[in-house]
């Protein structure tokens, strides 16, 4: 199990996120358990987004993420489909 840091900017994607998505909860919770699911893509983002993964909820949806490997810490920044989440970098 990872420790688990959120911003106030993600609990309020995820609230939303997840009132319109009840059924991907479970996907949110294998994330958790960990990340490096092959089912997850966890993958590092380049560009503007350096320094970032991102984690495929679905084929539709993201969460971008980053990652502290060392300290077992996960630190959520947004969750949204692809092209929302990808813009904001």
């Amino acid at each position: 199990m990872y420790e688990l840091v959120t911003t106030r900017h993600f609990m309020r994607s995820a609230k939303k996120f997840l009132h319109k998505h009840p059924d991907l909860r479970g996907r949110l919770a294998s994330l958790i358990d960990d990340p490096f699911q092959p089912h997850l893509k966890l993958h590092p983002l380049g560009g503007k987004l350096e320094g970032i993964f991102a984690a495929s909820i679905t084929h539709s949806y993201r969460l971008t993420l980053s990652l502290k490997i060392t300290e077992k810490g996960i630190i959520f920044l947004d969750i949204g489909s692809h092209d929302d989440v990808y813009r904001k970098g």
